[in-house]
């Protein structure tokens, strides 16, 4: 039997990080938990629209240190960063009145986000586009992006048929079993009003180590 791994918490430890970094006691840990998912599970309800693919929280004792990552950083921000401040008030009570700091990094090609990329089918679901259309031009703008492989796989009511199936599209290569192969993963679940459609997005940028590389020609160059 096939054993299903979630490419991110396969490679944490290795080549990936924890998204949430900080120690507690036995005593602590749990009510700490449960906050980290408030704060992940308010942000991405209420700025769904901010395109915001990850959220780190760092912690310590007398402070919480929130990292947003969106490709829309503006709807964040909002005029004059009013936005900013009603949300550090929104964070710090769920955090029980300790201080928020909030840093909000810019995702330069959102295409090759794979959370982003499944948000994006999602949305096309919604308004009714048809989901072979939706996945191979999704697929195909982040293969031109520069993504050296990507899987889409689709399940659910597909074009509102009466049995749920699945539909699989991929291009390039996926090495799943790779450790130092940086595959990214998202899924989103699109509510449509024949059912649930379940998303899934699998992206290979390239080896960690060529990839690092590169990254830091360019901030040479730069």
């Amino acid at each position: 039997m096939g054993q299903k791994v979630h490419p991110v918490g396969f490679r944490i430890g290795i080549t990936e990080t924890w998204r949430s970094r900080w120690f507690a006691d036995k005593k602590n840990f749990g009510d700490l938990l449960v906050q980290d998912y408030k704060i992940r599970r308010f942000i991405k309800r209420d700025y769904e629209s901010a395109a915001i693919p990850k959220i780190e929280i760092e912690r310590d004792v007398e402070q919480v240190h929130v990292i947003l990552h969106s490709a829309r950083p503006g709807l964040i921000i909002g005029k004059k960063g009013a936005k900013v401040d009603q949300l550090k008030e929104d964070l710090q009570k769920i955090c029980g009145g300790v201080d928020v700091k909030l840093e909000i990094r810019e995702v330069v090609n959102p295409e090759l986000s794979a959370q982003l990329t499944a948000e994006n089918i999602g949305q096309q679901l919604l308004r009714r586009t048809a989901f072979r259309r939706a996945i191979k031009m999704t697929a195909r703008g982040a293969m031109e992006k520069g993504a050296l492989g990507v899987k889409i796989m689709l399940s659910g009511r597909l074009g509102g048929s009466d049995m749920a199936r699945k539909e699989l599209h991929h291009e390039g290569s996926i090495p799943l079993q790779t450790l130092q192969a940086h595959v990214d993963y998202g899924f989103y679940e699109a509510i449509t009003t024949y059912g649930s459609i379940g998303v899934k997005c699998w992206i290979y940028l390239g080896p960690y180590k060529q990839e690092s590389k590169s990254h830091g020609s360019d901030a040479k160059k730069g």
